[in-house]
């Protein structure tokens, strides 16, 4: 009995050991290993978040091209061409031949047709600074926005590294169901020899079925999860569906070293791209005060141009050159700009109030991150303790096993126990780490792990 004992733990702990590995075999065909690092880079080159944050920073800079391109000389070109019906003319000087009044219908000379054509060219030199001003508040949004696709780029990078977090925990679900229910199906078998031989009451041997279903219904679910973390992760790195990735566990293996929590306070408001963002805005909302004001003062502009006119039977006018300075001021600028001002203020106000919130929220993430990183640190030691207590006691279940104390079912659970434990602690392990990198988030800091 003894010796059937040892037979049928001996192939229930082979087969424990097997079936993982066979079917880990059979599923990569399709496989593809992935550090951590590596998904990482793989997000960023196919990130879709990232590639319209691209787009915006391409938008922020034509903006600044053209503010700029306000200090640069306008030029236009205009011509027509007209037909008259008979005119009368009056020609009031010596000069082209009048004196007296002639008209056209009276003239030798009908003119029924007109030509003429300009150019201009003009050159700012003074707009009250309106210029400067909308150069500094498109540059001062440019930088923002850039800040923004920066803080897009470390959102993607921890929605990955929690997408391979989670793809990693089902792994291990996966294996740890169904290891357990190897043991568990196993275990059916054996007692349904006893309750047919009659040593077994038939309704213990139920009760075991039932267990073995329950874990089955687990393992489907296990399975499922695992899927849906995996084709998640394929679509944020750009891969085909289907493609089965295998997760490099040596990842979570790395020790944390935590910093107290006022420095990554202090870290967080100098680093946090939101937070630079929000007083570039803050820059552009003043500069935009300054701009509104600047249309009160007059315009002046170098001005010169080339006009030429022909008017057949009658005038053709050639190489008229025009240059000189010009003045614009619009008077209703004096009671206009005040609303202007006011709303510019009001916006320069609204987002200093935004900065402020914006602080006391990071400080509150930073704490609530920090905070979570200690719980997940005083669960890892919860766990390694756990295990230590399930190595124990599998160890003295095995000694008692070994000595006809205990039957197989015993010794199977406290197989099941050390396994579950372990997974545990390794699932604990690798909620550390992603706590650890939330933290670094909130803080501005993931980009320089």
């Amino acid at each position: 009995m003894k010796q059937l004992k040892i037979f049928l733990t001996g192939s229930i702990f082979l087969l424990a050991f097997l079936i993982p590995v066979l079917s880990h075999a059979q599923d990569t065909t399709n496989a593809k290993y992935l550090s951590l690092q590596e998904a990482i880079d793989l997000s960023i080159k196919n990130s879709k978040q990232l590639k319209s944050s691209e787009a915006r920073i391409e938008e922020a800079t034509g903006a600044v091209r053209e503010a700029e391109d306000n200090k640069l000389p306008s030029a236009s070109v205009s011509g027509s061409y007209l037909r008259l019906t008979t005119p009368t003319v009056s020609l009031k000087t010596k000069a082209f031949g009048g004196g007296s009044d002639s008209t056209g219908g009276g003239s030798s000379s009908k003119i029924s047709q007109a030509m003429y054509g300009m150019f201009n060219v003009s050159l700012p030199i003074y707009a009250g600074g309106r210029i400067r001003y909308g150069i500094e508040s498109a540059k001062y949004l440019q930088e923002a926005v850039t800040l923004d696709g920066e803080g897009n780029k470390e959102a993607v990078i921890l929605n990955t590294i929690n997408a391979y977090t989670n793809l990693y925990k089902a792994s291990v679900t996966v294996n740890v169901v169904k290891q357990n229910l190897l043991q568990s199906l196993h275990r059916d078998s054996v007692l349904s020899r006893l309750e047919q031989n009659g040593l077994l009451a038939r309704n213990d041997l139920l009760k075991a079925q039932l267990q073995s279903s329950n874990i089955e219904l687990s393992v489907l679910d296990a399975e499922n999860n695992q899927k849906i973390a995996n084709v998640n992760m394929n679509l944020m790195l750009g891969l085909p569906e289907q493609t089965q990735i295998v997760i490099d566990s040596s990842s979570f293996e790395k020790p944390v070293s935590l910093k107290n929590l006022e420095e990554y306070e202090q870290l967080a408001l100098q680093n946090r791209k939101d937070i630079l963002a929000l007083s570039f805005r803050e820059k552009a909302a003043s500069t935009g005060i300054a701009a509104a004001k600047a249309e009160m003062y007059p315009s002046i502009a170098l001005t010169g141009g080339y006009v030429a006119a022909d008017i057949p039977h009658f005038i053709t006018i050639t190489n008229a050159i025009t240059f000189g300075v010009g003045v614009k001021y619009d008077l209703g600028s004096l009671w206009k700009t005040k609303a202007k001002i006011v709303q510019a203020q009001a916006r320069e106000k609204e987002i200093s109030a935004g900065q402020a919130q914006l602080d006391d929220d990071v400080r509150l993430q930073v704490n609530k991150d920090y905070e979570n990183i200690l719980l997940s640190q005083k669960k890892t030691e919860v766990y390694q303790k756990a295990v230590a207590q399930a190595t124990e006691n599998y160890r003295i279940t095995k000694n008692k096993y070994d000595n006809n104390l205990v039957n197989t079912s015993d010794l199977l659970d406290a197989n099941v126990s050390l396994l579950q434990s372990e997974i545990s602690l390794a699932v604990a392990k690798a909620d550390v780490l992603l706590a650890y990198d939330k933290l670094l988030e909130t803080s501005g800091l993931i980009n320089n792990k």
